[in-house]
């Protein structure tokens, strides 16, 4: 079986680094700090692409590493998780999850994580049963939520008493579409792991101790190699992940596209936890200031690792698609 990508998906990807290089420097993250709005010129690029949430998921992963490698703000992965639930063509959101923040149907009237309800046109609201309905943004239900991610707006969402009529969401198309959703969020981490050991690997190649760059000390370069593995492992789980859900089949013996999410999920969150610990370590003092662009992307990964469910919650869910197949 042939790995590589194919020419239409590197000109995708290349496509996606030269729009972000130039459209989405750290200065707009930063930028978005103060002022919200200041993700529109980017948006205008984006929205183009968000027909990306109903196709392939390996093109849909492509391009989300490379937002994540910039910590793009906007309704970017929102729209996308939304598109591929609904169909719909339109920006809008996805609220599934209940006080216990885990992305799967909850009884709780308040949704929790909704990610850029207020950027958006339209929100899937979905219920135990499972039920799905499709809502007008709401504003007024709307409660934003601080985090430490300022790149990333998040609400909760009250549906209390909302006038809606929910339709029946077949177990196995959810099933397949939070399986869609892990493996599109994974390889949005993936990218910013890749950024923040990017940032590292370079600065340990400019800062300078005892007349030698501290790349070259031992211990540093423990940590890179440590981190570069866990980069690659993420990597590799994502794709072969974005794979099974692009045939709905096990590719090889004892798989499963869900235990493949599972594991891309876990893989990516743990890369992105190392690549912030080491990274902030190599870099030392300055890791730690708001002058250094670091932190923007320590605050994405740090964001990311409990969306859709920690590292250990998806090891859980994988130790008991296991335990279920004996």
């Amino acid at each position: 079986m042939d790995f590589a990508l194919t020419d239409d998906q590197q000109l995708l990807r290349d496509t996606a680094r030269k729009v972000l290089a130039r459209e989405c420097p750290p200065a707009l993250v930063r930028a978005h700090i103060d002022d919200p709005d200041a993700y529109a010129p980017l948006w205008a690029h984006l929205r183009e692409y968000t027909a990306l949430g109903a196709g392939p998921a390996t093109d849909l992963g492509l391009f989300l590493e490379e937002t994540g490698f910039v910590a793009a703000p906007g309704p970017f992965l929102a729209t996308a998780l939304f598109t591929a639930l609904t169909g719909e063509d339109t920006t809008g959101t996805v609220a599934i999850a209940g006080a216990d923040g885990l992305w799967v149907p909850s009884p709780d009237p308040v949704k929790t994580f909704v990610l850029e309800a207020d950027r958006v046109e339209r929100i899937a609201v979905v219920a135990p049963g499972p039920t799905l309905a499709v809502v007008d943004r709401p504003s007024e239900r709307l409660r934003f939520v601080e985090t430490a991610d300022f790149s990333r707006r998040v609400f909760e969402f009250d549906t209390t008493d909302l006038t809606t009529t929910p339709e029946p969401l077949p177990p196995e198309r959810l099933a397949a579409w939070l399986d869609r959703a892990y493996v599109a969020h994974a390889a949005e981490m993936v990218g910013t792991a890749r950024r923040i050991f990017t940032m590292t690997l370079q600065y340990a190649k400019d800062r300078r101790q005892f007349d030698r760059p501290i790349g070259s000390f031992q211990a540093i370069q423990h940590k890179l190699a440590e981190c570069s593995l866990a980069l690659e492992r993420a990597t590799a789980a994502v794709y072969y992940a974005a794979m099974t859900v692009d045939a709905d089949r096990p590719l090889g013996p004892g798989a499963d596209c869900s235990r493949a999410c599972h594991v891309a999920q876990a893989a990516a969150g743990e890369a992105a936890r190392r690549a912030l610990k080491d990274g902030i370590q190599i870099h030392g003092g300055i890791g730690y200031t708001w002058e250094h662009d670091l932190h923007l992307f320590l605050r994405r990964a740090t964001a990311d690792e409990s969306l859709l469910g920690t590292t250990g919650w998806h090891h859980d869910r994988l130790a008991d698609l296991l335990f279920a197949s004996r």
